[in-house]
């Protein structure tokens, strides 16, 4: 694992972990992730999680989730502002992906929250990632 960027680490686990059709994954444990999950979570793309703490550091345990058929809730997830190019969007330029059916979640001041949160209480900040 690359350290230079740890929440596309997250995401690259959760996307593998989908292909593999795995109930849980475990990813270490940083705050930023932990905020990623509550908003994931309150959407409904994950079944839940848990920070577990193992040794010799703690780790986050994520439930993914999965439609009647077997499908994978998240279809699709990619990371927008990166290391070496940090994506911004004040409260007026975030828009709604896929008329609303996905979601971005952005890193505001107030925490991170998805775009529907940040559109009600009119915040900005960096878009970490899309949902869809």
């Amino acid at each position: 694992m690359s350290c230079t960027d740890p929440i596309a680490d997250m995401l690259t686990i959760i996307r593998n972990g989908l292909t593999a059709n795995k109930a849980k994954v475990t990813v270490p444990f940083s705050s930023i992730k932990t905020g990623i999950c509550q908003v994931l979570k309150a959407e409904g793309y994950i079944s839940g999680f848990d920070v577990v703490d193992t040794k010799p550091a703690k780790t986050i345990q994520i439930g993914l989730k999965y439609g009647t058929a077997g499908e994978s809730v998240i279809h699709e997830l990619v990371r927008v502002s990166t290391p070496g190019h940090r994506q911004y969007a004040g409260s007026a330029e975030i828009k709604p992906v896929l008329r609303g059916l996905g979601i971005q979640i952005i890193s505001t001041p107030k925490g991170i929250l998805s775009d529907r949160d940040c559109r009600k209480q009119k915040l900005g900040g960096e878009i970490l990632c899309v949902v869809k």
